[in-house]
């Protein structure tokens, strides 16, 4: 198997997956190209790991409920002229296992045998529960 490597990022400020579905819709958060990205200071060291089939763990509300398929990583000048990562996303969001994360800064990479699974597919379209025992359920090992 390849090598590769995740990230993993707090998502300030959702509420769930879909308030992140709809912030990467607007065009604040999209590429030239229509693609959803996240914009960093930080530059990965690992890139040549991210780009060889990593993904982005999102962390919402203190659990990682879902990813996206990193594609690339581009430059970007802010208007104080400093460099700045944009990690560029397939705009699809992939559900997963729900797993408790405390709060930290930044992003950290995620070894994939760190990363909990996807949802089976027929899992996808079931009604989310509330975050309470979505958390309740993930502290006792159920999810």
């Amino acid at each position: 198997m390849d090598k590769y490597v995740n990230l993993i990022k707090l998502s300030v400020g959702t509420e769930n997956v879909e308030d992140l579905a709809d912030w990467h819709r607007t065009k604040r958060a999209q590429t030239t190209d229509g693609l959803p990205r996240h914009v960093t200071r930080m530059w990965p060291k690992r890139e040549a790991e991210i780009l060889n089939g990593g993904s982005i763990y999102w962390v919402i509300k203190g659990l990682i409920q879902c990813r996206q398929r990193i594609l690339r990583l581009d430059e970007v000048i802010g208007q104080d002229g400093i460099r700045r990562c944009a990690i560029v996303l397939e705009p699809e969001l992939h559900r997963t296992q729900s797993a408790i994360k405390r709060p930290f800064q930044g992003w950290r990479y995620l070894p994939p045998g760190d990363a909990p699974p996807d949802l089976p597919k027929g899992r996808k379209n079931e009604e989310v529960l509330p975050p309470e025992l979505n958390r309740a359920l993930a502290e006792i090992g159920v999810l």
